[in-house]
């Protein structure tokens, strides 16, 4: 029967039939197994500006539970803030997920971005080794058969050179001393369109003589831009208002401006060396970003630099078992034994069999290897060590072999899925926090597909 109008809406919500609803409620089940974790977020959102603040008192916020399966849900659906927000206003399911009862308000996107951001890196990384514990038990992995490689997270920067960072120093401290003068009347001369001019001439000039009379007048506006900055920034220390509020403004804006002081500084130095100097500047001593210092240069053969930071990861046939966030851009070769240590904390003991792409391979890492107690391990490319030293037989080196490439998938389907293509969270620890809650949603949603397929 097929009617016109319907009589009367359903007052309660309806079940859905879906894989997805399926795969979030399995996941659901397994969070509810590790109390332990909402514990720990719970100690986070306990802390606020350095200190610890009492639980008890205060108007209700969202719940440490809340916040967990929220950041998971995040990054299990790739959703930004204001999506995730609307998203729990109108699906029933993800509010089934994030625990958010019938008629309760849906946080608004700030409060979600606040409260996920405020739980560690170190946090996530615990709560990571406590649903593969549960894997372990469940028998969806063993950690007996192990794969590790690298991978490259962007950071969140535009590409970087000379001229833009030049640029992004006078645009930034412009932006500072013009909320300086709004609010009290502090004035300066803003450089900021010279400087655009610059950056922009500099990028459309054809050779580099014609780069270095423009390199020159931006590097004066920048130094300029500079000495203005902090002289508003004293200006601004000298504030003793009787409005609480505007003397909590100017201290925060001088803060802000003496962070990307000695940012600006380095910017300055190192484009002074590049440009004029002829001086090839060291990896480690440059700086990609004023807005994301941290990110390291990565150079791999004679690909093009990635900026971001490089991640060792170990798979086992089902999860990543474990991952690390580097500084710096060491060489994949003093990762391997780093790798399978871990594992034993994780595990309790050495994994039987292990394998690894061709830059880990050298005889002192399979010494090292071995001598943990693993019993077979394979490098992609064997560098001159023969398979006997390697595995008990060349039928075993060709498995683990085969098995190593599995990992190139898994690396695809956290940078496709996951968001570790690139962070959009800043700093370095919400960097590695960030890394930490897409693998640990990536595990979340493996152990629901297999506790899924055995119901089946």
């Amino acid at each position: 029967m097929r009617k016109n109008l319907l009589d009367q809406l359903p007052l309660t919500p309806v079940p859905i039939a879906h894989v997805h609803a399926a795969e979030l409620g399995a996941m659901s089940d397994v969070l509810d197994r590790l109390p332990d974790a909402v514990g720990l977020v719970h100690q986070d959102l306990c802390w606020r500006a350095g200190r610890r603040v009492d639980p008890t008192k205060g108007r209700d916020g969202m719940a440490a539970e809340q916040v967990l399966r929220a950041g998971i849900l995040k990054q299990l659906t790739g959703m930004s803030y204001e999506g995730l927000a609307f998203a729990l206003c109108d699906s029933n399911t993800y509010q089934s997920f994030c625990r958010m009862g019938f008629g309760q308000t849906a946080p608004k996107k700030s409060a979600l971005q606040k409260n996920v951001k405020r739980v560690k890196a170190s946090t996530w990384e615990s709560i990571h080794r406590m649903v593969v514990e549960k894997a372990q038990r469940l028998g969806i992995e063993n950690g007996t058969k192990v794969r590790t490689d690298c991978m490259i997270v962007e950071s969140n920067i535009h590409h970087p050179n000379d001229s833009s960072l030049l640029g992004d120093c006078v645009r930034v401290f412009t932006r500072l001393m013009r909320r300086a003068r709004d609010r009290f009347g502090i004035s300066f001369e803003s450089r900021l369109l010279r400087a655009r001019r610059r950056v922009l001439g500099i990028s459309n000039a054809k050779s580099m003589k014609e780069r270095v009379p423009m390199y020159r007048d931006l590097l004066k506006v920048t130094e300029q831009t500079l000495r203005a900055a902090q002289c508003v920034a004293k200006q601004l220390d000298k504030i003793r208002s009787a409005e609480l509020l505007d003397m909590l403004f100017a201290q925060a804006l001088a803060q802000k401006i003496r962070h990307f002081v000695p940012l600006a500084s380095q910017v300055i130095s190192q484009a002074e060396r590049r440009v004029f100097r002829k001086e090839s500047v060291p990896a480690a001593e440059k700086i990609v970003s004023i807005f994301e210092p941290h990110t390291d240069i990565i150079a791999k053969d004679n690909r093009d630099p990635e900026y971001g930071h490089k991640i060792c990861l170990t798979t086992g046939t089902a999860l990543v078992t474990d991952i690390v966030v580097e500084k710096g851009n060491p060489a994949d070769n003093t990762l391997a034994t780093k790798m399978i240590e871990r594992h034993v904390e994780v595990f309790g003991k050495a994994p039987q069999q292990s394998c690894f792409d061709g830059a880990f391979a050298t005889r002192a890492n399979l010494s090292r290897i071995k001598a943990l107690g693993v019993a077979d391990v394979a490098f992609h490319k064997r560098r001159e060590i023969e398979i006997a030293d390697m595995t008990s037989s060349k039928r075993v080196f060709r498995a683990l072999r085969n098995f190593r490439a599995g990992i190139e998938g898994v690396i695809s389907f956290l940078k496709r899925v996951f968001g570790l293509e690139r962070c959009t969270w800043r700093g370095f620890d919400s960097f590695r926090a960030y890394v930490h809650a897409s693998v640990l949603a990536c595990n979340l949603l493996q152990i629901a597909r297999h506790l899924l397929a055995a119901r089946n």
